[in-house]
C-alpha cells in the first residue's frame, strides 16, 4: 500500500519553501493549496474507514462513498475560512479554485505513483478530466456561495444545495469511469468541455456580473 501521508510532505515541503521565500503576499494562496492537499489526504482515509464500515464494493465506494467525502471535504475548508474571516466575496472564488486545484492534484499524484505511468496519453487525458472534474465542482460551490453568503437566511441551505449538486455532478463522473469504455472517456472530455464552455459564457455574462453584485 502506497504511503500517501510520505507524498504529502514531500510535495508540501518545497511549497513550504516557496511560501517563506515569497512573502506574506502570497501566503494564502499556499494555505488553499495545502488545505486542498489535505483534504484529499483525509477523504482517502474517510473513504477506506466508511467501505470497510459498509462492506461496499469497490463499484459502490467509489460512486456512493467518494463523491459525498470527497465534496465535503473540499468544503470544509472553504467554511472555515468563510466563518472565521468572513473574506470579501471577490476573495471567496480564488480561495475555492485553489483548494480544488490542490485536491485534483495531489489526487492525480497518488494515481500516478499506485498505477504507474507507462501510458502517457490516458495519464493526459485523466489528468485533465480529474483536474477539470474537481475545479468544476469546486466552481459550482464558489460561485454559488457569492450569492448563497449574502443572504443570510439562505447561507445554511443554500451551502447544502450547492454541496448536494456537486456531489451529484461528481457522482455522474465516478459512474461513467465505473463503467469503463467509451463512458470513461467521455466522463473525461464532459468536464473539460463543460469548464471551456462555461469560461466562454462567462465573458458575454460578465457585464451582467456587475450589475448583481451591485
Amino acid at each position: 500500500m502506497t504511503y500517501i501521508e510520505n507524498i504529502f510532505v514531500c510535495i508540501a515541503a518545497p511549497l513550504l519553501v516557496a511560501a517563506f521565500c515569497m512573502g506574506r503576499k502570497y501566503v494564502g494562496f499556499f494555505l488553499f493549496a495545502f488545505s486542498g492537499m489535505g483534504a484529499c489526504l483525509v477523504s482517502a482515509y474517510v473513504n477506506t474507514f466508511f467501505a470497510a464500515l459498509y462492506d461496499a464494493s469497490v463499484f459502490g465506494a467509489t460512486v456512493e462513498i467518494a463523491p459525498v467525502v470527497e465534496e465535503a471535504a473540499k468544503l470544509l475548508p472553504l467554511l472555515f475560512y468563510l466563518l472565521v474571516f468572513e473574506p470579501e466575496p471577490e476573495k471567496i472564488r480564488p480561495a475555492v479554485l485553489t483548494v480544488a486545484t490542490g485536491f485534483a492534484t495531489f489526487e492525480n499524484i497518488c494515481y500516478l505513483i499506485q498505477h504507474g505511468a507507462e501510458n502517457l496519453s490516458f495519464l493526459l487525458i485523466r489528468g485533465f478530466g480529474t483536474g477539470a472534474m474537481h475545479i468544476l465542482c469546486g466552481a459550482i460551490v464558489g460561485c454559488g456561495l457569492l450569492y448563497v453568503w449574502r443572504q443570510g437566511w439562505l447561507k445554511a441551505a443554500g451551502t447544502c444545495g450547492l454541496l448536494g449538486a456537486a456531489v451529484v455532478f461528481h457522482g455522474i463522473y465516478n459512474l461513467l469511469i465505473a463503467c469503463g469504455g467509451l463512458g470513461q472517456y467521455v466522463a473525461y472530455i464532459l468536464p473539460v468541455l463543460t469548464v471551456i464552455l462555461g469560461k466562454a459564457a462567462g465573458k458575454f455574462f460578465s457585464p451582467l456580473s456587475g450589475h448583481l453584485e451591485s
